[in-house]
């Protein structure tokens, strides 16, 4: 690969900002409310307030904030919300509540759809507001890249809703990994039982009605415009089309692939390939996907091979081969539907669930896991991680001074841009080697490729 000293920069930066060293509140100071003092309460927009927006406005409040607007496409959603805050102004289109109280706002949330994530955020974040965005942070690398330089930028406190990365038995395995007790890492399994909604499917013919309560226009955004179809994208089925989601892989990933991201020094792969999936459309994500990424030498640690397995195939989990997953068998008895697996030349660690939120060690001599808590191992080391006020929490002490955010889009952003490679590999093709110049943002040897990293924006809607 080509521009190897900036890779090694922009690894070196990552690993830095993510470290659980101690940083001092002056550190952060650009990133206090403007203007105000830091015992007033932060006003904090809602962009998006149904689903995950309704806790994360929720998780906002109890966090101190005073919720004074909720934006969101429906109204019923708006109504709904609006009784829990009546103080708060409600808006169909956030350009307009940007319009008439920006200046009243200082922080938004945004737990819309992915494909608004970037545009939201981005106009937030430039009009000085602090912002938490759903993951993945955004649908697109080119997205991605932005949202992190106008964050700097822009000097805001911000944060990926990622909540797995508040939890201490992900920031511990982070620290034992990087202790050596499995030694080098040079394979990396991670796999899902996502989607559990539609893809592999082409676009349904015809339309239904629009329901009165839904402004279909605002939902639909900056991609060409679409005959409605209920239950087809709006309220949960829009993850798997190409249009507003990523897929299983931009769901989930940014929650499996946390952990080992962190402790293993994930800079950019060399290479990624769709090794296997059922076959992709114009329209949606396939069934299932197997997708591999190399990643180099970096900061001390070996090369790596990650893979990646989501859906079904003949009914059953697409998982990693069973000689792989042998010790977790012997330990599980059944291997669920969600899992990562780190294998070391000392060792391996599993983790059985989505956030990380606990782990098993194997030393090589041992057939069976041991819980975390219970490996003589693991307990020998003593522990040095920093202890989570609460996913939210870090948002806010950020705002105030604080030190950054576990997931602050230094971090976020890098974390989404590389899985989103593997969402490229599957649109390239299957089989297809896809060398990558992660600094540059393009594949030297597919160069289709480039039409995949940004997307155009339609009906008056920008970066």
């Amino acid at each position: 690969m080509t521009n190897k000293p900036k890779s090694t920069l922009s690894r070196r930066k990552f690993i830095s900002n993510s470290s659980a060293a101690t940083l001092s509140a002056a550190a952060f100071g650009p990133f206090m409310l403007r203007g105000q003092n830091l015992n007033s309460k932060i006003r904090l927009a809602a962009i998006g307030a149904g689903g995950k927006g309704s806790s994360d406005t929720d998780n906002s409040a109890r966090c101190g904030a005073d919720i004074v607007a909720l934006c969101d496409v429906d109204t019923n959603t708006l109504r709904s919300r609006g009784q829990k805050y009546p103080g708060a102004a409600t808006f169909q289109d956030f350009r307009k509540m940007f319009d008439k109280m920006g200046k009243e706002i200082d922080a938004c949330t945004v737990s819309t759809p992915d494909h608004m994530h970037a545009i939201a955020g981005v106009q937030a974040m430039k009009l000085g507001k602090h912002v938490y965005v759903q993951k993945p942070l955004t649908q697109s690398v080119y997205e991605a890249r932005l949202m992190a330089k106008v964050a700097k930028e822009q000097k805001v406190a911000t944060q990926m809703g990622n909540q797995g990365s508040a939890g201490n038995g992900l920031r511990r395995a982070v620290q034992v990994i990087q202790s050596g007790l499995i030694g080098d890492v040079t394979e990396l399994h991670v796999w899902s039982n996502r989607p559990v909604w539609p893809q592999g499917i082409g676009r349904p013919k015809g339309s239904d009605p629009v329901p009165d309560h839904l402004d279909w226009d605002l939902w639909q955004g900056p991609v060409k415009h679409r005959p409605f179809k209920k239950g087809a994208y709006h309220t949960f089925n829009w993850r798997g089309w190409l249009d507003y989601g990523t897929g299983a892989l931009g769901d989930m990933a940014c929650h499996t692939v946390n952990m080992p991201f962190r402790a293993l020094k994930l800079g950019y792969p060399t290479v990624v390939e769709a090794e296997a999936h059922s076959g992709i459309n114009e329209e949606t994500y396939p069934l299932n996907s197997r997708i591999r990424f190399e990643f180099p030498e970096r900061d001390g640690m070996v090369p790596l091979k990650f893979w990646w397995y989501d859906g079904k195939i003949d009914g059953n989990q697409n998982q990693p081969h069973p000689d792989i997953t042998s010790k977790i068998a012997n330990t599980m008895g059944k291997i669920k539907g969600s899992g990562c697996l780190l294998i070391g030349t000392k060792g391996q660690i599993f983790t059985p669930d989505d956030y990380g939120s606990r782990y098993y060690v194997a030393l090589n001599d041992e057939k069976k896991f041991k819980g975390s808590k219970n490996h003589d191992a693991d307990k020998a080391i003593p522990e040095k991680f920093w202890k989570s006020p609460g996913h939210t929490q870090e948002w806010f002490d950020m705002m105030k001074g604080g030190r950054a955010a576990y997931s602050n889009f230094d971090n976020a952003a890098y974390l989404t841009e590389i899985i989103l490679l593997g969402c490229i590999a599957m649109q390239v093709g299957k089989n297809r080697k896809m060398e990558w110049d992660g600094p540059n943002m393009k594949s030297p040897n597919i160069k289709e490729a480039a039409n995949y990293v940004k997307r155009d924006y339609l009906n008056g809607y920008t970066l």
